[in-house]
């Protein structure tokens, strides 16, 4: 090839190509950009990608090639391996007098020429051709390997997955798949991530894990409050499982150092399903965890709630008060936020104007005014509360009492004649009390705004498809729960022998066991005092506060639960498993 070329921009304004303003415009921006002027001139379409190609090819003294009417030879891989031309990009047109002809799509790189010549070792004839054409040229050499054969290997391998599907193992199924394409077709990804998701939907679970260890990634769904582990999926799918995960969030799949959260939306049996996904960075790789939503969980009513009549009528009344503050204590995952939700649309009439400061706002409600708390730009509960009490408000939903400041706020605004309903992490209903005292709340306001605090679990309740009488229950767990024998005896205990409609736990669904503290005279004064806990607890149960062991037991008499669940769940000073 000649050592001095004609300038680019000179070849095409001297055929006409280019008018001379719009040409001299992109050379002074390329000179500036430090871009090609052939692609500027492309991309701002004032010439065709052909037309340039050919200007190329006339520059550095090379034959063009229309690859549109080239036909690919049949001993293509005699003459270049099929590794050289995917990753060189050349396609062989054929021999001539000694010489390989071969299309090349960069006339710059000179390196690639010395290479061919080298690892060839014949005489190269570079024509100059179209980068995506020669790539299509190339796909089309090989592919006639023989379809009889392609659609017999096919055939076995999808017999093979649906024979894996039909036996229970649809993941494993989709590993097979994607290990038997090479790990290279994302077909399978796709598919194992919907069923995932869609598996746990069906199965009724809160929550999905996926979760990677070092010889595998287990899979679990909690299901009403206790995680099953559904199937293991090959290593080899981790990472392109993960970023399908991530892909759906919005999460940023190049970030693998630092947590992210997202939100995956989906349609699943005609209803849209909300996801709140977490990416934890782990040893053997992210973590995931999806939290799935469901528009009906918060819609079940105060009566499916699982009170007790006597609670139920308490309830009601206090959730229908003027003013003060209603406390839900207990841990994560306890129902709290759904009981919240529902004492709100028992009041959201269109004479109430109800306000709510969240973290996050998982379900939305016509009627109310819900607000996201936004930490990142200095949008925090204190911060909302203040500017929500110049809204005029009968009612506000504060999502969690974290600290002393929002504490306070929201013992002023239950003094100035709200009713303010919250969420406390205490193990029950007392301690609500005296760790607002300990976030430095004053007594005497902490006395005189509260009206009530409720402590609450979830517990399983028996299948109805396998519900049986227990005749002999667990006596380490009636000890615990502190049942006689007599009364087993009398009112019977019930179980669930597991069955298909309950996964073969024995239980399906969840209700609440309830601990409902109603403040009066002598709690107050009590609490002014800054008594201790365990004289809070027994001026409680005198008054009539039923704990959350009795209340589960109550639950127990009545065949809805089993005394090892009870156990399970009321961990407070009653019970220790």
């Amino acid at each position: 090839m000649p050592k001095k070329h004609r300038h680019l921009g000179e070849i095409l304004y001297r055929a006409g190509m280019v008018p001379k303003e719009p040409l001299l415009a992109a050379i002074k921006e390329s000179k500036s950009t430090k871009r090609r002027l052939g692609e500027l001139l492309v991309e701002k379409k004032l010439i065709g990608e052909e037309t340039l190609i050919k200007a190329l090819a006339k520059q550095h003294g090379l034959k063009y090639v229309d690859l549109d009417k080239f036909l690919v030879p049949h001993n293509v891989t005699e003459m270049v391996s099929e590794d050289m031309m995917r990753r060189f990009n050349v396609l062989p047109l054929g021999m001539d007098n000694g010489k390989l002809k071969v299309a090349i799509s960069d006339p710059m790189d000179l390196e690639l020429i010395d290479t061919l010549r080298l690892r060839l070792n014949k005489d190269i004839d570079c024509h100059l051709g179209n980068a995506e054409k020669i790539r299509q040229k190339i796909e089309e050499s090989f592919e006639e390997v023989s379809d009889a054969e392609s659609d017999e290997l096919k055939h076995s391998i999808d017999a093979t997955a649906a024979e894996l599907s039909e036996a229970g193992h649809e993941f494993q199924a989709e590993a097979f798949l994607f290990q038997q394409r090479g790990g290279q077709d994302d077909g399978p990804i796709v598919k194992l991530a919907n069923l995932i998701i869609d598996n746990a939907y069906f199965m009724r679970a809160s929550d999905i894990h996926v979760e990677p260890m070092a010889d595998r990634v287990r899979v679990r769904y909690r299901v009403d409050g206790v995680c099953l582990e559904k199937d293991n999926i090959p290593k080899n799918m981790q990472a392109p499982l993960v970023t399908r995960f991530k892909i759906l969030a919005g999460m940023d799949i190049a970030e693998k150092r630092l947590p992210q959260d997202g939100r995956i939306k989906r349609e699943i049996d005609g209803k849209d399903i909300d996801f709140r996904v977490s990416s934890l960075p782990g040893y053997h790789g992210p973590s995931i965890v999806l939290r799935i939503l469901r528009p009906d969980a918060v819609n079940i009513g105060i009566k499916s709630l699982g009170f007790e009549s006597d609670d139920y009528e308490r309830f009601q009344r206090i959730i229908k008060r003027p003013n003060g503050i209603f406390l839900v204590t207990g841990p994560t995952g306890s129902g709290k936020t759904t009981t919240l939700y529902a004492a709100l649309q028992e009041l959201n009439r269109p004479d109430k104007k109800i306000i709510t400061a969240e973290d996050p706002v998982e379900y939305n409600f016509t009627g109310m005014n819900q607000c996201q708390i936004r930490e990142e730009i200095d949008l925090t509960f204190d911060k909302i509360l203040r500017s929500m009490l110049r809204q005029a408000p009968n009612i506000i939903l504060i999502g969690e009492i974290r600290d002393g400041i929002v504490a306070d706020i929201a013992i002023q605004a239950a003094l100035t004649g709200h009713l303010v309903f919250s969420t406390l992490h205490t193990n029950d209903a007392v301690s609500a009390i005296t760790r607002l005292i300990d976030m430095g709340v004053k007594p005497f306001l902490v006395a005189s705004s509260i009206q009530a605090i409720m402590a609450q679990r979830l517990i399983r309740v028996i299948c109805d498809g396998c519900k049986t009488m227990d005749k002999n229950p667990e006596p380490h767990y009636l000890d615990l729960l502190k049942i006689p024998s007599s009364d087993v005896k009398k009112r019977g205990v019930f179980k669930g022998q597991g069955c298909s409609k309950c996964q073969g736990t024995g239980y399906k669904g969840r209700i609440g066991i309830f601990e409902m503290l109603e403040m009066n005279n002598e709690i107050r004064e009590l609490a002014f005092s800054r008594a201790p806990a365990v004289d809070l607890r027994k001026a409680a149960v005198a008054s009539g506060m039923r704990t959350l062991m009795e209340d589960g037991k109550l639950k127990i008499f009545n065949g809805i639960t089993t005394p090892e669940e009870v156990a399970r769940i009321a961990q407070s000073g009653d019970v220790e498993v």
